[in-house]
């Protein structure tokens, strides 16, 4: 079994020898992980979209420009033609238009109307004939106000915004996200590297402590049972050396993955014992996560979606109107000159209406479904927001809590290391049993990982609290910057 762990250890070595050995501390894996994990690249992408989107709202309220045409509609064929009487005759007709146009149009957001400018040329070709035409609209303004309809321009204008801040938000929680991910990941890793280690030195300790204890074996001092159990502690820490050091390939593979390393550099860890010192008030920390989180903002989205939705269904179940106006100037003649000349006055004006009379309730019922929604949504805004609270109370609370916790954990670790040397030295000369020896080394044992995992809890708790309330205590500053909804 010694001939296994050397070899191991030897393999090991060998591995090391032809694979670059970088260390890491805990700020270097969540950094990294922060700038090049496909989790990172999946955050910004996400970010990314949402911002083109914003954008696309925002350029609904801007004037667009459309220039429009056709160029040529060619048309050879054989058309029927109704005639005065009713009856139809088969026409051959072997013409070509031409068409193009310019329009400038803007929405009327407050209203929901659009207004619009535009000019346009046609030209028309009859080649059966042998004629050519020209039309032509110099100059028009149109107007489409819709009457007591709902609105979109209107709410778009108070849900968009809060939609886009909302997501840049959330960004910045996928940030802190990644940095407890990764926090998990490197953890995970330096624990199987500390138990590899511990086991490393069980095995050297182990043997040395069965070679002696043969010797005394054979001057009778101790029993065969006691060296037994000698053989056995050897044995089984070469057990937990293979196995520790197959955890440990396993959670380096896992911690490279995540955090886009790649396979030939060999991670070496370095323990995050410089515990930063700051106090965390539950009011501040409460009133920072109700400023800087999503949840907020999620909560006042969410409240103006139900009652747009109530306004619409009202909107759809009364009086629709649209009103139709537009007013021009428009002329044809033989020539592109002469179709500028003299135009004549184009005006239209309609008003369509639309007057439910008889639905049997349809609309009434759309209208009590949407103010029935839009109470649940109250409710539940009302408990999520309770949660919210709670949420952040009791990370503050379990922050304090495992900070305390981990200077007993450091001060354990020191003790049962002491303890464990003393045992060792006790046992050589005789002074207690190999019972007592080996509760010493699993207490040693136990304390050592019970350290890293108080460890591993109070960075995971660091970088808890920063997510839920998106601020860093420890530096006194936002984590959240550059969010812009104007």
């Amino acid at each position: 079994m010694i001939k296994l762990v050397t070899f191991i250890l030897f393999v090991g070595s060998i591995s090391n020898t032809f694979a670059q050995s970088v260390g890491y501390t805990l700020d270097d894996i969540v950094q990294k992980a922060r700038s090049s994990s496909t989790a990172w690249l999946s955050a910004e992408t996400r970010k990314e979209n949402q911002y083109w989107q914003y954008k696309t709202f925002r350029s609904d309220y801007a004037p667009q420009l459309v220039l429009s045409g056709t160029l040529p509609a060619f048309n050879k064929s054989v058309t029927p033609v109704t005639q005065p009487d009713g009856s139809v005759v088969f026409r051959e007709v072997n013409n070509n238009t031409l068409q193009v146009g310019l329009g400038l149009s803007q929405v009327i957001g407050p209203t929901g109307g659009t207004v619009s400018v535009s000019t346009d040329l046609s030209r028309y070709d009859d080649f059966i004939l042998d004629y050519s035409q020209f039309s032509s609209q110099p100059f028009g303004v149109g107007l489409n106000q819709p009457i007591f309809q709902f609105n979109p321009f209107k709410w778009n204008r108070l849900i968009k915004p809060l939609v886009y801040e909302e997501s840049q938000k959330k960004y910045f929680e996928e940030l802190e996200q990644i940095s407890i991910n990764s926090t998990r990941r490197f953890f995970d890793l330096l624990l199987a590297q500390i138990r590899l280690e511990i086991a490393t030195k069980n095995v050297d300790s182990n043997d040395t402590i069965y070679q002696i204890a043969q010797g005394r074996y054979n001057l009778g001092k101790i029993t065969e049972n006691d060296l037994l159990q000698l053989e056995l502690n050897l044995v089984n820490s070469n057990l937990a050396v293979s196995q520790a050091s197959v955890d440990q390939q396993s959670a380096s593979l896992n911690l490279k993955a995540f955090i886009g390393l790649t396979d030939n550099e060999q991670i070496q860890l370095e323990l995050p014992e410089d515990i930063p010192v700051f106090e965390v008030d539950e009011n501040i920390a409460l009133a920072e996560a109700r400023k800087n989180k999503a949840n907020m903002v999620n909560y006042k989205r969410r409240q103006l979606e139900a009652k747009q939705e109530v306004v619409r269904a009202k909107r759809a179940s009364g009086v629709n109107m649209s009103l139709q106006a537009s007013y021009g100037l428009n002329n044809q003649a033989p020539t592109v000159g002469e179709v500028y000349q003299n135009p004549s006055n184009a005006t239209r004006v309609g008003l369509q209406m639309n007057v439910p009379i008889m639905d049997w309730g349809r609309q009434k019922a759309r209208i009590r479904t949407a103010q029935a929604n839009m109470k649940l949504v109250e409710y539940q805004l009302k408990q999520d927001e309770e949660t919210f609270e709670q949420d952040v109370i009791i990370q503050v609370r379990n922050f304090n809590m495992l900070r305390e916790q981990l200077k007993s954990r450091i001060k354990s670790d020191e003790i049962a290391q002491k303890a464990y040397n003393i045992s060792k030295q006790l046992f050589l000369i005789g002074k207690i049993s190999i019972t007592d020896l080996n509760a010493s080394l699993a207490a040693k044992d136990n304390a050592k990982q019970s350290y890293v995992s108080s460890l591993r809890d109070f960075w995971l708790a660091y970088y808890q609290l920063r997510e839920k309330t998106l601020y860093d205590f420890h530096h006194s500053q936002l984590l959240v910057r550059d969010i812009q909804t104007k």
